[in-house]
């Protein structure tokens, strides 16, 4: 099986909160990150964080 490595750079606060998060559903952090990557929403949801990133930083 062929794997890819997604290298993420994070604020300081944001791997608390996934680890939190992980934590209350019983799963580890890369189980976690997995799970919600691959949920039928995450397409809608990071397209409007991408959004809200853009327009918050003021890029077209």
């Amino acid at each position: 099986m062929a794997s890819t490595v997604l290298s993420l750079r994070m604020d300081r606060e944001l791997p608390d909160r996934v680890r939190q998060h992980a934590a209350r559903s019983g799963m580890s952090v890369q189980d976690y990150v997995v799970r919600t990557l691959i949920r039928e929403d995450f397409d809608e949801r990071f397209e409007a964080a991408v959004d809200e990133t853009e327009r918050f930083y003021g890029l077209t």
